[in-house]
């Protein structure tokens, strides 16, 4: 498995995945609305020593099974990829899309942005909402 970024940037081969997280998110916009997810978080880390191979789908697969016995993890939440070196800034990276070539199974990685949900949600509505929020038109993000 390559884990690449729009850059073509890739995990160096001789990563290991180091952690497995079953995240539940329990949150609060700006908008007042509560908002409640869950992820699932793997960890890859490339040690001093690494070797030049890329871990296999196969392998990745049978660690990931086996701590899922140990872990609740829901298979229907969104797996993010936790990663950071010179090429790719610390940080939980949303998976695009996973292609399958010949020998090798490509994750391509984006990094995560910030949004406002009470924009968002009003925009996906096309209504504008009857009690203000932080991102109503005469008001500022977040004003108090």
């Amino acid at each position: 498995m390559v884990f690449v970024d729009r850059n073509g940037h890739a995990v160096h081969a001789g990563y290991h995945l180091t952690e497995l997280k079953a995240a539940r998110f329990d949150t609060v916009d700006c908008g007042g609305q509560l908002n409640q997810w869950q992820e699932t978080i793997v960890q890859l880390w490339v040690p001093a020593d690494a070797d030049d191979d890329y871990m296999t789908a196969a392998k990745f697969l049978k660690i990931f099974d086996k701590v899922r016995g140990l872990v609740p993890v829901n298979l229907d939440t969104e797996i993010r990829v936790e990663y950071g070196d010179e090429n790719f800034f610390p940080s939980t990276y949303h998976v695009r899309s996973v292609t399958h070539e010949r020998d090798r199974t490509r994750v391509l990685l984006e990094p995560p942005a910030t949004t406002c949900k009470a924009r968002d949600r009003r925009i996906a509505t096309s209504v504008v909402p009857a009690t203000p929020s932080c991102c109503a038109p005469s008001e500022s993000c977040c004003a108090a």
